[in-house]
Formats: C-alpha cells, sequence, structure tokens
C-alpha cells in the first residue's frame, strides 16, 4: 500500500485493503453485517459487525460518487421511472427509480408522496445528474409522470403502459431482497444512504451474463474488481 493511500485511512486499525473488502461485500451481496463480521472472520480478521456498520457508513457513499463520476455519460437514451413502497418506523414512503434501458440505475430518491411534484423531483434530478434529457421516457400509468414531463421536458417521447415498464420493476427485486435481509429500513437517511451506495456496486457489477461468453464474462468481471480497487485505493477518508 502506498504512503498516500495509507494516510487516507490513517485513523483506521485495520488497512485499506480489509476496510475495501467489508464495504465491497456488504454491498454486492445480499448480506447482513453479522454475516460480513463472520466472513472476515473466517479469514481470521477479527471485527465487529458495528465496526462493519461504521466502515458502510462512512466508505460506502464516497466509493458511490466516484463510482457516478466514472459511469456518467455511459447510460442508454431511454429511461424506465417507477416507484416502489417502503415502510420505514409504520409509516409509508416512495423509493422513486430510474433505470436505462439495459438496466443499470440511474437514480433513486426516497419520498414521502406519490404525486406530480415527487415524480418532477425525480426527473429534476435525473436531468442535472445525467446533464441530458432521454429519447424515450417509460412508466406505468400513473398519471403524475405525464404532468411532470409534460413540464421539464415536454419534447420527449412517453410511453404509459405497464406491460412495458418491465424493466424498471425488475430493478426492484435485488433492492426488495436486501430489505428483508436488513429486516427494513430503520430511517429515511438510512435508506436513502443505502440504496445510493447499493444501485452504484450493483450497476459496477452488471455484467449482462446471458450474452457473454464465459471468456468474456471473466473479463468483464475482473474489470470491474479493478476498478473497484483503484476507487477504494483512491477514496480519501
Amino acid at each position: 500500500m502506498t504512503e498516500e493511500v495509507s494516510a487516507h485511512y490513517k485513523r483506521h486499525r485495520f488497512p485499506a485493503e480489509i476496510i475495501a473488502h467489508a464495504v465491497w461485500l456488504y454491498y454486492r451481496f445480499p448480506l447482513s453485517l453479522r454475516d460480513v463480521e463472520d466472513l472476515l472472520a473466517e479469514r481470521g480478521i477479527d471485527v465487529s459487525f458495528q465496526t462493519v456498520a461504521e466502515w458502510a457508513t462512512k466508505f460506502g457513499l464516497k466509493f458511490a460518487h466516484q463510482l457516478r463520476r466514472r459511469s456518467c455519460g455511459h447510460f442508454a437514451d431511454k429511461w424506465h421511472l417507477d416507484e416502489m413502497v417502503v415502510a420505514i418506523n409504520g409509516e409509508k414512503y416512495w423509493l422513486w427509480r430510474a433505470v436505462d434501458a439495459n438496466g443499470y440505475v440511474l437514480d433513486t430518491l426516497l419520498q414521502g408522496r406519490r404525486n406530480k411534484g415527487a415524480a418532477f423531483r425525480l426527473m429534476r434530478k435525473l436531468l442535472k445528474g445525467q446533464g441530458v434529457a432521454p429519447r424515450v421516457m417509460v412508466t406505468d400509468k400513473l398519471r403524475s409522470y405525464a404532468a411532470a414531463k409534460a413540464e421539464l421536458m415536454p419534447g420527449v417521447e412517453h410511453r404509459s403502459h405497464k406491460g412495458l415498464n418491465n424493466r424498471a420493476e425488475n430493478s426492484h427485486l435485488p433492492l426488495r431482497r436486501r430489505e428483508r435481509r436488513m429486516m427494513r429500513f430503520k430511517s429515511t437517511r438510512q435508506c436513502q444512504r443505502f440504496v445510493s451506495t447499493h444501485s452504484q456496486v450493483a450497476n459496477l457489477f452488471h455484467l449482462h451474463r446471458k450474452h457473454l461468453t464465459a471468456a468474456d464474462h471473466r473479463q468483464l468481471r475482473a474489470h470491474a474488481i479493478s476498478t473497484w480497487h483503484e476507487i477504494a485505493w483512491s477514496t480519501a477518508a
């Protein structure tokens, strides 16, 4: 490890390799914090699940920010928007999500409403993050999408049909598995922070296995892992 990287983690007892590996395990796979603790213990690394949680909180968003910067401009021009209900402390919230035609997550936004204003905020966030409007926008039949699009992107083609939006609905499934494994989100802040990081890590390892040969898959996976290491080593604490 270089002196520069060591300085980034200088206030931590464990080296960067272990911290980055723990954060990767937590966001890459449907594991609980105690699962990550056990996996590290099997390798002779004695660390508590509370410490893993602190690492995930401290470094997760930093890693996600670097990944987002690298992926900017690499998405398809067809956007699928959808929302899923999330229960937090007995209250109902809506997690608004947008994915492109290839299944990459464009952005996520947790909101307390399911109306035009909420759809407007998601689209405005998407336009700011992507820097360009899509060619086509696909949604279900919720009228809030059409109303918000008419103000922000009047020239964009809008296809509103539940059967056409399976791409967005299927993208909810990995997050639902994580939600069950975590025994639901504990707060709105935790939910937004987790999904923002989880989506970027999922994008990095989204390799389209069905259309790859074994050799191509191994090559792309090695590149994704190499990118993760580069991100983790270069992110300051």
